[in-house]
């Protein structure tokens, strides 16, 4: 019997693919990564119209017409900037979001459906930002000097919260989530979950169908709230015991490994390095934008923010990025020793390529890739069969 060639088992899984198919993929990536560049190039163009029209600072000035309501203030004019992005934005929201999508074929939803689920978000966005910036703002005029420091605690509190209500408040807004019905997909769950010492009485299947054509899965929530969510996408696309194995156990595998809590931590200090270098450049950006406002510590001026908070994302696009794909690596290699299921996971893998190029050169991947590319994650489950084949026969 010949010995087992991850490379050439790699290529093989490479091929269920058509070169067409290949192709398509690549375009859409490929575009997606201009999208970076133009979503930032709009976001600044919003926060520079909205200074201009100078509706905040007339917002500012009526309500403190009488005396200073600086809660008050932060939380208002938080909610009528957000609004006024989402609705200069949205021509490019629809471009980017839905239509690019719908021209691939990766979404089937209408252009209402979809249009209603971001006015939901639009609600949520307008009530967690005013009431993080109201914070934000408190702390600027309490610790001018420090502000951003403590600002790196402000967005850990945060993201714990939306962590923890995001799957019982704010998921369900949007999709049905059911636990796994009794059958050998539960069973095999179940099963996994007990080898790997995590809890299974949330495993859930959800209708991700309704926004996309995606296969997919995902782990959200933290403590008491976390739990593991399949798309109906995967079943349809034919997803056997295998795969369900293969993949659960990558979730399971964030899970077990405190990915969450991780980025939580990673972010909060990528915070306190964004919030630093806008303490610096305010004064500059201000200026650039024509903001006629009262210093950082204006809420008039939090376009000025948002446009640095933009412009810093997108130069620390490959910082977020690596992280992220150090925790998928971590999950992938934790399902591989837990499931067994090298050739499930990779069987999944290849179904997610229509949306994400399986092959990007070492710079594309490190520049934009937020998971590692799918050539590289099935090579290393290819490699991970050969040396445990006395396992996998």
């Amino acid at each position: 019997m010949a010995a087992f060639d991850p490379a050439a088992a790699t290529a093989a899984y490479m091929a269920t693919l058509s070169p067409a198919g290949h192709a398509k993929a690549t375009a859409y990536t490929h575009g997606g990564h201009w999208l970076l560049l133009w979503g930032w190039l709009i976001a600044v163009a919003a926060a520079w119209l909205i200074i201009r029209s100078g509706v905040l600072v007339r917002a500012e000035i009526a309500l403190e017409r009488k005396k200073p309501r600086l809660v008050l203030v932060s939380l208002v004019l938080t909610a009528i900037f957000v609004v006024m992005d989402f609705v200069i934005e949205l021509p490019w929201q629809i471009y980017a979001a839905w239509w690019r999508d719908k021209s691939y074929g990766l979404t089937s939803q209408p252009l209402a459906g979809w249009f209603g689920e971001q006015l939901i978000g639009l609600a949520i966005d307008v009530v967690a930002s005013a009431l993080f910036f109201a914070a934000l703002y408190a702390l600027l005029r309490r610790a001018p000097r420090t502000w951003w420091l403590w600002a790196g605690g402000l967005a850990a509190v945060f993201l714990v919260i939306i962590q923890v209500l995001g799957p019982v408040f704010i998921a369900p807004l949007f999709n049905t989530y059911t636990p796994a019905p009794p059958g050998t997909v539960r069973d095999t769950v179940v099963a996994l979950a007990e080898k790997a010492g995590v809890p299974h009485d949330k495993i859930f299947i959800f209708n991700g169908s309704k926004q996309s054509n995606r296969y997919t899965a995902n782990v959200a929530g933290l403590f008491g709230t976390a739990r593991v969510a399949m798309s109906d996408v995967m079943f349809q696309k034919g997803a056997d015991i295998a795969e369900v194995r293969g993949v659960v156990g990558h979730e399971m595998g964030h899970y077990k490994r405190g990915h969450v809590i991780w980025g939580t931590l990673a972010n909060s200090l990528l915070a306190i390095a964004a919030f630093g270098l806008i303490q610096l450049s305010f004064p500059w950006a201000a200026e650039l934008m024509g903001a006629k406002i009262g210093g950082i510590f204006d809420p008039a001026g939090l376009p000025v923010i948002m446009a640095l908070v933009a412009t810093l994302t997108l130069l620390a696009t490959p910082i977020g990025n690596s992280l992220t794909r150090l925790a998928e690596a971590d999950a992938d290699a934790f399902s591989l020793r837990v499931a067994n299921e090298p050739d499930g996971l990779a069987k999944a893998l290849v179904k997610t390529i229509e949306y994400r190029a399986s092959s990007p050169s070492d710079l594309e991947e490190f520049l934009f890739y937020d998971h590692p590319s799918v050539e590289h994650r099935v090579r290393k489950a290819m490699e991970w069969k050969a040396a445990h084949m006395s396992q996998n026969p």
